[in-house]
């Protein structure tokens, strides 16, 4: 009995840190999260566990862990160029940003040449896929499935890149700064006033005529 209780100690010690880990890498990213859709955040959070088997991968979980990956990083990137407007019937549309402006999902026959596709979204959405990938590839189910003697090595970064990333993001964001109100963002007040602006001027001759 005496000999087991060291086992027993060393099992629970193993657990509690894999769930310590989980829970320190999306809070070392506390900040940075809002670089990403929250609604991705939360399926990935909530997927990630499900397809990995808490880390303990076979040649089908390690499938389907990708799949949920690959699948969130382009969910990331896809939201970087999505914006919305609040209409004349006050509600709030949802559209994509293109070349020529927003193409709304509700009214896609009435697109919106405000706000059109700038540098900017291509820079939010590497900005995106990066803090994505960082924060999916060393979450504990991630790297226990894929690569489990990286561990030690997780926790150095855990304590190293979201600082570098947040400085380096908040540096790229005083030259390219978001205007979006995009699928899964929070709403930005100001920008939701200019895009009612703008499109209230640029429809107001249509409806003249």
């Amino acid at each position: 009995m005496a000999a087991d209780n060291p086992t027993r100690k060393t099992n629970s010690t193993s657990k509690n840190g894999g769930k310590g880990v989980t829970n320190t890498t999306f809070s070392a990213f506390g900040s940075l999260i809002k670089l990403l859709p929250t609604g991705t955040v939360f399926v990935f959070q909530f997927l990630n566990p499900v397809v990995t088997n808490s880390g303990e991968c076979n040649a089908t979980n390690k499938w389907l862990s990708s799949i949920v990956l690959v699948a969130c990083g382009l969910s990331c990137a896809f939201s970087s160029f999505t914006d919305s407007y609040i209409g004349s019937d006050n509600q709030r549309h949802y559209g994509i940003v293109t070349p020529k402006g927003l193409w709304p999902f509700s009214e896609p026959e009435k697109s919106k040449s405000v706000d059109k596709l700038w540098l900017g979204d291509f820079v939010r959405a590497a900005l995106s896929l990066l803090v994505f990938a960082v924060l999916g590839l060393l979450d504990t189910n991630t790297v226990h499935c894929f690569y489990p003697g990286f561990e030690v090595t997780q926790k150095s970064l855990l304590q190293v890149l979201p600082t570098a990333i947040g400085v380096f993001a908040g540096g790229v964001f005083m030259i390219f700064p978001d205007k979006r109100n995009g699928i899964g963002y929070p709403l930005n007040s100001n920008s939701d006033s200019n895009h009612t602006s703008n499109i209230s001027d640029e429809t107001a001759p249509i409806d003249n005529a």
